[in-house]
């Protein structure tokens, strides 16, 4: 039966996927383990210095049992924590080839060992992420350059296979990047502070959907917590319901009320004096858009939703939030077609 009324978003963590990445030893589990209720399922050593609920999990099959466990609810755990999603997925790449006898995805031929990895992980991770209970997926960031028509950059992203890490990203509703920055301390001298940043840039993979978190937030649950509850909702920028990523995505634009419209800096007591994008962000956005066959009118329509008659009106954060979106649009519309050796 078709919805008669719109779903409200949701407002509790627990209702959450929250996907955090950052280097080894930084705090990722250390910040997890904080949540209500926390189960790790642990899928590398890492936590004995840590006093948790813990599943030790070296198998995909064992994973698939815990998962199970959960799933049946006679339990008090309110948080679930794949800790690392890295090692995760390689078990499941194990369990693949062990089922077909091959050694290797690519022994399939066609990049069909590939497909079958990756679709036994997204079965497995999307049923965990419809549970009644918050999901925190833990992954190692690795430096990977990307090439763009202005040439080759270097991004922080999680250390996933690409197949593998934009469905991730496109499943989760928080991506938290785990980093160190140097402040001054009281005694003028300089120390580091551990942080967790919520916005996408060029240089680091992070993202933020519901609009609640400011950009950078101590390394610490308690106060990721109570930003969260906190933060007030804002439109979020980006195309996500372009008509040219239907294939991947399978919806409709729809259009948005006058009112919910982002008021353009003209329109405002206050602008923000934000860095503009640059030409090399439009230079993306543009080959995207054509990659992607999205229609005229159809990003004339979206960037004026965002304040703006040209994407280059976009501040520079508010267009990396739309690349975001658009590369993995781009990515999950070619996951079904021919894939070589990752």
């Amino acid at each position: 039966m078709l919805p008669k009324e719109k779903t409200p978003p949701r407002t509790s963590l627990s209702d959450l996927t929250v996907l955090v990445h950052g280097r080894p030893k930084i705090g990722k589990s250390s910040m997890c383990s904080q949540a209500p209720g926390a189960l790790f399922i642990a899928t590398e050593a890492g936590l004995n210095s840590l006093e948790v609920f813990q599943v030790p999990v070296s198998t995909w099959e064992r994973f698939l049992e815990v998962c199970r466990e959960v799933a049946e609810g006679k339990h008090n755990f309110k948080t679930v924590i794949v800790d690392t999603l890295d090692n995760a997925y390689r078990m499941c790449s194990e369990h693949v080839c062990a089922k077909h006898k091959i050694e290797h995805e690519s022994d399939l031929g066609y990049g069909k060992g590939f497909s079958l990895v990756n679709s036994e992980f997204h079965r497995v991770l999307n049923k965990l992420s419809l549970l009644p209970y918050g999901l925190f997926l833990v992954s190692h960031s690795q430096e990977k350059e990307i090439e763009t028509r202005a040439g080759k950059r270097t991004r922080i992203v999680p250390s996933l296979p690409e197949k593998a890490r934009q469905m991730v990203l496109g499943m989760a509703d928080i991506i938290l990047y785990c980093d160190v920055e140097t402040v001054v301390g009281p005694d003028g001298k300089p120390r580091e502070r551990r942080v967790m940043r919520t916005k996408p840039t060029e240089t680091y993979e992070a993202g933020d959907r519901t609009g609640r978190l400011p950009d950078v937030l101590d390394l610490d649950y308690a106060k990721f917590a109570q930003a969260f509850a906190g933060g007030q909702v804002q439109q979020m920028p980006g195309l996500k319901d372009l008509e040219g990523a239907k294939g991947a995505e399978g919806t409709q634009p729809q259009a948005q009320p006058e009112s919910a419209r982002t008021p353009a800096p003209s329109e405002t007591s206050a602008p923000e004096s934000k860095p503009r994008a640059t030409d090399e962000q439009v230079r993306e956005f543009e080959a995207l858009v054509a990659d992607l066959k999205v229609p005229p009118e159809t990003v004339k329509q979206r960037l004026a939703h965002l304040g703006v008659e040209d994407p280059r009106g976009l501040s520079a954060g508010d267009m990396e939030s739309v690349l975001s979106k658009l590369r993995a649009a781009k990515a999950r519309r070619s996951a079904g077609s021919h894939e070589g050796k990752e």
